[in-house]
């Protein structure tokens, strides 16, 4: 459903853009979908019946791997404010099965793809790169399975809650609210749950939120790491083949942002979820930990692969973004992305559907790869910000120009706050 989804949502505009690269052509190339074995199949069917699913079962770490996504605790805006409300937790994790498929034909078309020929002694380091790489893409995923979650209290005073969680759906993934009691919590506070009978192996962060402050969200791919977005072969060769590269200047930036605005951290990309331990890797090796939110279906194939990065991202991130907004809809929010998907259009979206939500746009400009003339275009910037103020959206080549436009952001907020402070005054 999701693929099918994915493809309706695709804009006329990524249709091009995706012609005009090449992207059908090498995902042709690449190898076909792994089956499905029968009990699978017959398990995904079930998993829309939820809790009263007849197959369900209980997760098996011995059989199965299970990811426990990071994430934020948040407390919902209530009609009667003086009521306290309890923290929520919005916990996603994915189940896949233990064991390896021969996945020897994707190594190879992969190493083809990127003109990997054999003849350089770093070929075989390369090569055992992107077995590690394609491995999460290519595990079989695991339906219809549940699990217990054991969250710590805030207060340190070893109480620990259990939450059942599941059943997984058709792609192995789950997703599920679980409350905490309310308490007077400071802002950025971090607890680490994890997975009943792991022994700790298998956990996640959850960060606490209080409802005020900054937000950031912020794109990953070509905004601060480098993956080459609008070239196909260059998204197999810096997801599988290469180090992860993070944009140059942008992680001495994020540190400016987080020692100016101290925001609540989200990273939202249109990677399959598959990604997740790679991305989550790179985000605490070179930026600010957060919430990492990836769109949450398996490909099991590499041309499926690319059409995550290529194919209704506008949709898939305002969808997102409307999510986000329902978890901190009184933060203020600065929304970083880049030139090479629908990032512009996709914040713009959200800046008129929810004013004064967003207060500033960054968008990288990518001139460093091929097919980008046309997203590189002023009249593309003007069209996607038109309406929209100009001091509110800003494009960029180089992370150095936005230090002042983040101070500019805490002194508007400061004098903001005096002004309402003066009012307040006069209206006794």
């Amino acid at each position: 459903m999701e693929r099918i989804k994915q493809k309706a949502e695709e804009k006329p505009e990524e249709s091009a853009a995706r012609r005009a690269a090449g992207f059908s052509r090498i995902e042709k190339k690449l190898p076909s979908r792994f089956s499905r074995r029968p009990s699978d199949i017959l398990r995904s069917m079930f998993t829309t019946l939820r809790s009263k699913n007849p197959l369900a079962q209980p997760v098996n770490l011995d059989e199965n791997i299970v990811w426990l996504f990071d994430n934020h605790a948040y407390q919902p805006i209530h009609p009667y404010p003086h009521k306290p409300q309890p923290w929520q937790i919005e916990v996603v994790a994915c189940a896949f099965v233990r064991g390896r498929n021969d996945i020897s034909e994707h190594i190879a078309t992969v190493a083809d793809t990127i003109g990997l020929d054999g003849k350089r002694g770093d070929d075989g380091v390369i090569q055992q790169r992107i077995a590690q790489r394609l491995q999460p893409l290519l595990y079989s995923v695991a339906p219809a399975r549940t699990m217990v979650l054991k969250v710590p209290s805030p207060l340190s005073d070893n109480t620990i809650q259990d939450h059942g969680l599941g059943p997984t759906n058709s792609d192995g993934i789950l997703s599920q609210i679980v409350s905490t009691p309310h308490r007077s919590i400071t802002d950025g506070l971090a607890i680490t749950s994890h997975l009943e009978g792991s022994s700790g192996t298998v956990t996640m962060t959850t960060t606490f939120a209080v409802p005020e402050g900054w937000l950031l969200i912020s794109d990953i791919d070509d905004s601060i790491k480098l993956t080459q977005t609008s070239d196909a072969v260059g998204i197999l060769r810096t997801t599988f083949a290469e180090e992860p590269q993070p944009i140059q200047g942008m992680p001495e930036l994020y540190r400016h942002i987080e020692k100016t605005l101290s925001p609540a951290w989200i990273y939202l990309s249109a990677s399959p979820y598959n990604l997740y331990q790679f991305l989550r890797d790179f985000l605490h090796a070179y930026y600010h930990p957060g919430t990492l939110i990836l769109r949450e279906n398996s490909w099991h194939d590499l041309g499926g692969f690319l059409k995550s990065y290529s194919m209704g991202t506008q949709a898939y991130k305002a969808d997102r973004i409307d999510k986000i907004h329902g978890w901190f809809p009184q933060r203020k929010v600065l929304c970083v992305g880049d030139s090479t998907q629908s990032d512009p259009e996709a914040y713009a979206e959200l800046y008129r559907k929810y004013k004064g939500w967003i207060r500033a746009i960054f968008i990288r400009k990518v001139t460093n790869i091929p097919h980008m003339d046309e997203k590189n275009s002023d009249g593309r910037f003007q069209k996607a910000f038109e309406g929209i103020p100009d001091n509110v959206w800003t494009v960029f080549e180089q992370p150095e120009e936005l230090y002042q436009l983040v101070d500019n952001l805490k002194a508007n907020e400061a004098a903001g706050s005096n002004a309402s402070g003066v009012q307040a005054l006069y209206e006794k």
